[in-house]
């Protein structure tokens, strides 16, 4: 019976918002901003942000977009603009400090038991057998801040007071529960869960042993099967769940047995660059490509010739440069893995255990995964049929290990706040994409850039808002927000995934600057080849026009 309240209860958590956000709550709210189509742009509910389309632009002489007088009327007309992303600001610089909350939580918890210890209040004191040592409130809310997943959640509370503040709370509720759509972090929930089960790692691991054998299933080639094919795999099961497999894997062959610290943190960055870029083999499976795909008219056969052949050459570049680079770690962690080393032979714990899983376990599970990835649009379906899968892994558990939803939940906090947040940002990343429109080269380091601090589903759907775009402007900032995408955990949507599963590996938890120089060699080997590898514009009907789309760009 437990087991089915916590899925009903993760039934109402998850589908009941996103319910809401699309049904308009349960009752008929009138728009503040009705749907204006010439300009694409749905209905809004709440007064805030007020719409790019409303927001003063300022020209140059030339006709140009003044970038630096729009972002001062911006402000002069709604000043919530600028407080809104000074939150964001304090935010991602909270991000940075979570290694030092984590120490102090650390510090305080020392301190806790040798007061509970004195004091008689540990778990072994008290006369109950079941019962529990007395917990540290200031340990636990000190952990709570250095959890870089609740981080974005935790600055919500400043952004509601900032909204009710400038606006009420009417507007706060409007904004959340009717103009922010949430469907992609529950997706995101689910589909880590089920890329974490047990068979469909095994059948990852099957996949990827087959490219390990080509270096005779070494080390090193499991190193390099990982690294290539999880992210490649990206544009077909999606880029969270390619994440999620390749994660775990590193975590069970590499970093369980302690990797060097340059070698871990260089792995995570090539990893979150790879998954960024390896999910442009499609339209469908990438959110920076799928916010752009349909306005814009790209398809699989556009998206291979412009982006996918180059991110795939990319990573075999970087990839066999950092295979080069950490040649002796990786013999080193075989040894520390086969007991080389020290002569110890470890016993095998039950989650790690090798014991085969019949086929039709695994195809149930894989169905359920390809179930999921078809149905991401809807989420009564793919929250269902995630009931349904739990109801098989109960069914079937002694091959499975247990679903751990700890993980997945708070990525899709993480993830559910960035949009929270994110939704206020348009005002100043609008006007600089325009700005940029006939750079394209600035536009694409520019996008680049700015995905490092915000999320490249983001800054592409902000694009593909921009009246008029160029051919070149829309290739560059996609390209840009792809390559930029494993610069910081909130650059790309699965990046908080890959932080999750293997942030326990990483002594207080992975630094945001070190992560940052992992990720910097992977980026501009990627940002190279999508900048100078020449697009195969034969295989596709959608090359670059021969004549301007038009004359000007006007910020909406």
């Amino acid at each position: 019976m437990s087991g089915l309240l916590r899925s009903l209860i993760l039934f109402v958590f998850l589908f009941l918002p996103t319910s809401l956000s699309a049904a308009g709550g349960g009752h008929e709210v009138e728009p503040y901003y009705p749907e204006n189509k010439e300009l694409h742009q749905k209905a809004q509910y709440s007064q805030f942000p007020i719409p790019t389309y409303k927001l003063p632009s300022e020209k140059n002489a030339d006709g140009s977009l003044n970038l630096g007088a729009t972002l001062g009327a911006r402000i002069k007309a709604d000043p919530f603009n600028l407080v809104a992303s000074l939150i964001f600001l304090l935010a991602i610089c909270h991000t940075f400090m979570a290694g030092w909350f984590n120490k102090m939580a650390h510090e305080a918890e020392v301190e806790h038991h040798k007061k509970i210890h004195k004091l008689g209040l540990t778990a072994a004191a008290k006369p109950q057998p079941d019962a529990q040592d007395d917990v540290s409130f200031k340990a636990t809310i000190l952990h709570f801040f250095g959890e870089v997943e609740a981080i974005f959640g935790i600055w919500i509370i400043a952004l509601a007071a900032a909204a009710i503040g400038f606006y009420d709370w009417e507007a706060f509720k409007l904004y959340v529960g009717h103009d922010r759509e949430f469907v992609e972090p529950a997706f995101v929930v689910i589909i880590m869960a089920i890329a974490a089960s047990r068979p469909v790692l095994r059948f990852a691991e099957i996949l990827m042993a087959y490219a390990a054998k080509l270096g005779h299933g070494s080390p090193a080639a499991w190193w390099l099967s990982v690294m290539t094919v999880a992210p490649i795999l990206g544009s077909f099961i999606t880029e969270p769940a390619a994440m999620t497999i390749g994660a775990l894997l590193l975590a069970k062959k590499f970093y369980k047995h302690k990797p060097n610290a340059v070698f871990a943190y260089a792995t995570l960055g090539l990893l979150f660059v790879n998954v960024s870029v390896g999910g442009t083999l499609t339209h469908f499976a990438a959110p920076p490509v799928l916010m752009v795909a349909g306005t814009w008219d790209w398809d699989m056969a556009f998206m291979f010739s412009h982006f996918g052949y180059k991110a795939v050459i990319g990573i075999f570049i970087a990839n066999v440069l950092f295979y080069f680079k950490f040649r002796g770690e990786l013999t080193r962690l075989a040894d520390s893995a086969d007991g080389v080393e020290d002569g110890i032979q470890h016993p095998i714990a039950w989650h790690e255990r090798e014991d085969p899983i019949p086929a039709w376990v695994i195809s149930v599970h894989v169905f359920f995964l390809a179930w999921t990835v078809v149905n991401v649009h809807d989420p009564i379906l793919f929250i269902g049929g995630f009931l349904f899968f739990l109801a098989f892994v109960a069914a079937t558990r002694h091959h499975q290990n247990a679903i751990s939803m700890k993980g997945p939940l708070l990525v899709g906090f993480f993830l559910g706040a960035l949009i929270i947040h994110g939704g206020c940002q348009a005002w100043w990343i609008d006007p600089i994409i325009v700005s940029l429109n006939d750079s394209p080269n600035l536009l694409r380091l520019g996008a680049t850039i700015l995905t490092a601090f915000n999320d490249n589903a983001a800054i592409t759907y902000l694009a593909s808002q921009v009246s008029g775009i160029g051919f070149d402007a829309k290739h560059a900032v996609v390209a840009g927000a792809v390559v930029g995408g494993g610069l910081t955990v909130i650059a790309n949507a699965p990046n908080p995934a890959g932080q999750s599963i293997l942030s326990k590996h990483f002594v207080g938890g992975i630094s945001p600057l070190k992560l940052a120089a992992g990720a910097l060699v992977p980026t501009v080997i990627c940002y190279l080849c999508m900048t100078f590898l020449p697009n195969l514009d034969s295989l596709t009907s959608k090359s670059k026009p021969t004549t301007p789309e038009v004359e000007h760009v006007e910020s909406h």
